[in-house]
């Protein structure tokens, strides 16, 4: 894979020392490592975002289905549990 990219990035002087540090105590160059944070970083987005799609598609087939909730419902439900967490409020 060719790295004809520059990425530029502002940061704090000490959290800069403290991560060459440790990439030079890993015996890896800080630009590998920040390259794998950012592949780790894309698959966990990737992962997080395919999780909401489904969470997103449930709810769709739920409704679909006539199984969900009216808001009112909803906030009745919750305005209950509320009261029962701070009584005398």
């Amino acid at each position: 894979m060719s790295k004809a990219a520059v990425f530029t990035m502002k940061l704090e002087p000490e959290l800069r020392d403290e991560f060459m540090a440790a990439a030079e105590a890993s015996h890896r160059p800080a630009s590998q490592v920040v390259r794998e944070l950012m592949r780790e970083f894309v698959q966990r987005q990737q992962g997080h975002d395919a999780f909401l799609h489904r969470k997103v598609a449930s709810a769709r087939r739920s409704i679909d289905e006539d199984r969900g909730r009216s808001d009112k419902a909803v906030e009745a439900d919750f305005a209950a549990r509320r009261a029962r967490l701070t009584p005398g409020a």
